[in-house]
C-alpha cells in the first residue's frame, strides 16, 4: 500500500510520526492496536455527526445486512432516503445516488456540461471536490498537506478547462465570467470551505455567486459533500438561504458508510440516464447497507435538538481554544460553522487559500503531537477541519481544552520540559 494506508493524510507526513491504527471507537473515543484511547475529532472527516458505533445506526445496518448486502437492483430504502433529501433541501427535486463525493462532483460537473453545452467550469483555489482529474486542480487538504496542489497525471488538455479564482472573491469570478462568455459551464464551491481548513464565506459571497452565474448563463453547483447535514438541517444552502443549482452531498447522508449523491432541479436531472443522454452509472450506488445508515442517522438530525446542542459544544471548544491561544500568546485563529472547526496558527483571520498557505505548520506540529500525547485526536494537517458529534460531552470537552493550553504553552516555551 503506497505510504502504508488508502488515503494521504492518514500517513501523518505533515506531522512526524507513526500513524495511529484503530482497533474500535464508541461515541467520541477512539482505541487504537497498543491500548491507547482518545478523543476524536476526525470522525471519519466529518460522516459520524452522532459519534462512533451510534445504536440507532448500527442496529439499522445489521436489519439491512441480514436482508443481502448488495442487490444491483432498486431497494425501498433509495426512495425513503431521496424523499427525506428532497424535503430537507428547497433546491433539490431529485437526486441520484453514488458511492464517494468523488463521483458526485464529477457527475455534477458532467451534467453541468451537458446541460449547457459548455466546456469551462470555475472552481477555488484550495477547495477540494475530490480526485477527479478536472478538479484535480490547486486543491486543497492532503493535496497541500504534501505540497501537491495539483497531481501527476493529469492531462493539461482537461485542466485547461478548469479556471481558478481565489475563495470569497467576487471580483475575480466576475473576471472571469466576462473574459470567458458563453463558455463557462459552472462554478462549484464550497459554500462553506473545509478543505484548507474551516473558511466561512464573506457576507454577500453565495448570493454574489448566485447573483453573477445567473446573470452569465452559468450553473451553481455547491458541494456540501463536507457541509450538507454537517451544519444545519439540509446543510450550508439552508443556512445562508441560497439556492444551488447542483449539489453534490456525502458524508453524514451515508452515517459512516461510502455514500455520496447530486441532484437538482427537475429539468437538469431529467438529463440524467435512463431519462436522459448525460449517463452515469454504478455497480454499488444505492447500497442498501448505506442507505440504511444514512436514513437512521438523518431520522435522527430532523428535529433539530441535535444541531442545538452541537451548536453548544462546539461554540464552547472554539471559545475556550481561542482563550487559551490569548493566554498563552500565541497567535491562533479560531474559525468555526456549526460543528466544523479549525484553529489557524496565523496571525489574521484566514479568509483564502493563499491566507491558509501562511499559517505556522512547524506550530501545528508539536500542538497536534501534544494533544496526541495527552489523548486527543485532531486531523494531522493544518489544512483540515476538525469535527464534532454528538457524542462530545462536556467532560470530553474540558480534557480537550487542558490539552490545548498545556500544547499552546509549549508552543510560546518549546525548550519546557513536558509533563
Amino acid at each position: 500500500m503506497p505510504g502504508g494506508v488508502s488515503s494521504p493524510v492518514r500517513a501523518f507526513q505533515a506531522v512526524g510520526g507513526q500513524p495511529v491504527f484503530v482497533k474500535q471507537a464508541q461515541g467520541a473515543t477512539v482505541s487504537d492496536l497498543d491500548g491507547n484511547s482518545y478523543i476524536d475529532y476526525i470522525l471519519s472527516y466529518g460522516p459520524l455527526i452522532l459519534g462512533h458505533a451510534p445504536d440507532a445506526v448500527v442496529a439499522a445496518i445489521s436489519k439491512a445486512a441480514r436482508k443481502g448486502t448488495s442487490f444491483g437492483m432498486p431497494v425501498t430504502l433509495e426512495a425513503e432516503l431521496a424523499e427525506l433529501i428532497v424535503s430537507a433541501l428547497p433546491s433539490v427535486q431529485r437526486v441520484r445516488f453514488v458511492n464517494s463525493g468523488t463521483e458526485a462532483t464529477m457527475s455534477a460537473i458532467r451534467l453541468a456540461r451537458a446541460a449547457t453545452s459548455r466546456s469551462k467550469i470555475i472552481k477555488c483555489t484550495g477547495c477540494y471536490h475530490g480526485h477527479t482529474d478536472a478538479l484535480l486542480v490547486q486543491a486543497g487538504s492532503g493535496a497541500t498537506t504534501l505540497g501537491v496542489p495539483s497531481s501527476p497525471g493529469v492531462p493539461e488538455s482537461i485542466t485547461a478547462h478548469t479556471l481558478l479564482v481565489p475563495f470569497n472573491d467576487l471580483d475575480a469570478v466576475a473576471q472571469v465570467l466576462e473574459s470567458n462568455r458563453n463558455q463557462v459551464a459552472a462554478m462549484i464551491v464550497e459554500p462553506i470551505a473545509g478543505n484548507m481548513g474551516t473558511v466561512p464565506p464573506a457576507p454577500g459571497y453565495l448570493a454574489g455567486l448566485r447573483s453573477l452565474c445567473d446573470r452569465f448563463g452559468a450553473l451553481l453547483i455547491f458541494d456540501e459533500v463536507m457541509s450538507g447535514f454537517r451544519v444545519a438541517w439540509g446543510g450550508a444552502q439552508n443556512l445562508y438561504g441560497i439556492k444551488p443549482d447542483l449539489t453534490c452531498l456525502g458524508k453524514v447522508i451515508g452515517g459512516g458508510l461510502p455514500c455520496a449523491a447530486y441532484g437538482g432541479r427537475d429539468d437538469l436531472m431529467k438529463l440524467v440516464a435512463p431519462e436522459g443522454p448525460m449517463y452515469q452509472a454504478g455497480t454499488l450506488s444505492g447500497n442498501p447497507l448505506a442507505l440504511a445508515a444514512g436514513l437512521a442517522t438523518l431520522e435522527a438530525l430532523q428535529d433539530g435538538a441535535a444541531y442545538a446542542q452541537l451548536e453548544q459544544a462546539s461554540a464552547a471548544l472554539a471559545q475556550g481554544i481561542q482563550a487559551a491561544a490569548a493566554e498563552a500568546g500565541v497567535p491562533v485563529q479560531v474559525q468555526r460553522v456549526g460543528s466544523m472547526l479549525t484553529p489557524f496558527f496565523a496571525a489574521a483571520p484566514v479568509t483564502n487559500y493563499a491566507q491558509a498557505l501562511h499559517s505556522d505548520t512547524q506550530a501545528f506540529k508539536l500542538f497536534f503531537n501534544v494533544l496526541l500525547d495527552r489523548g486527543v485526536m485532531i486531523p494531522p494537517s493544518q489544512f483540515e477541519t476538525w469535527f464534532l458529534s454528538t457524542r462530545h460531552d462536556q467532560a470530553a470537552l474540558d480534557a480537550t481544552l487542558a490539552a490545548v493550553r498545556e500544547a499552546l504553552q509549549r508552543i510560546k516555551n518549546p525548550n519546557q520540559t513536558s509533563r
